[in-house]
């Protein structure tokens, strides 16, 4: 069996000033792997999965709506879970094997509020524990709901009570991840962040990943999950990715 972990670290598409700010700042945002044409193709799939998702995999929150499971979801989709780059940063963050924890659409609605700040996997005694991925399938624009981070915030100690006490409110320090549809962001997990108002009519749509640990606990299980016509199209990578 090929030792995955070591061939996907030995790669150098990730460049090495977003793989700084990644360390330095939490997040960075960085071309996507798909051409206009297969955005376009993206785009039409995201749309007719949403439309087409069972009651048990839709999540209404206050202002966003979330669809479980885009690893099953269609061949579209494939190639932002394997993307090279978001996997050499897992590998030289997260500095252990890894696996894919959770991948969903979320659609940000119209006139919402902003999202609480707030981590998604805080670092442990062992290191940072998670990387995860944005894909924008629309611009992320400071009226549509772009995600905010709080540069370097992966690396304070303790977290001041005013941003504790009012989650909600912009931050004097915070950075919208803006980009044109296409774009991705890669995030530390422990970055505090939460996606902006959306002010526009319209609604702004992303797809979202979490890598985490290969033996830690996850919410989603994927590999039960699988489907048999994913199963049959995914490569080497996809399988160790997704452990199956």
């Amino acid at each position: 069996m090929q030792d995955w972990f070591d061939i996907i670290g030995s790669s150098c598409e990730l460049p090495t000033s977003a793989m700084q700010s990644l360390r330095d700042f939490g997040f960075v945002v960085i071309p996507g792997p798909l051409a206009a044409e297969r955005l376009a193709q993206l785009t039409v799939a995201y749309d007719s999965a949403v439309v087409a998702a069972n009651g048990d995999d839709i999540k209404i929150g206050s202002t966003t709506t979330r669809i479980r499971d885009f690893v099953n979801r269609g061949s579209e989709f494939d190639d932002l879970y394997i993307y090279q780059p978001v996997l050499e940063a897992c590998c030289r963050i997260i500095e252990q094997p890894f696996r894919l924890s959770t991948m969903h659409a979320r659609t940000v609605r119209p006139r919402s509020q902003a999202q609480a700040l707030h981590v998604d996997y805080a670092r442990d005694t062992i290191g940072w524990t998670m990387i995860g991925f944005i894909f924008m399938v629309d611009d992320f624009r400071s009226d549509n709901g772009a995600t905010r981070f709080i540069p370097a915030s992966h690396h304070w100690p303790t977290v001041s009570d005013q941003l504790i006490n009012d989650s909600l409110a912009d931050c004097e320090d915070q950075i919208l991840a803006c980009g044109p549809a296409g774009s991705m962001i890669i995030y530390n997990g422990a970055v505090l962040h939460g996606h902006s108002a959306n002010s526009s009519d319209e609604v702004r749509r992303s797809i979202q990943g979490a890598y985490i640990r290969r033996e830690a606990w996850s919410g989603e299980n994927l590999p039960e999950r699988m489907c048999a016509d994913t199963l049959a199209r995914i490569g080497p990578i996809a399988r160790y990715v997704l452990t199956v």
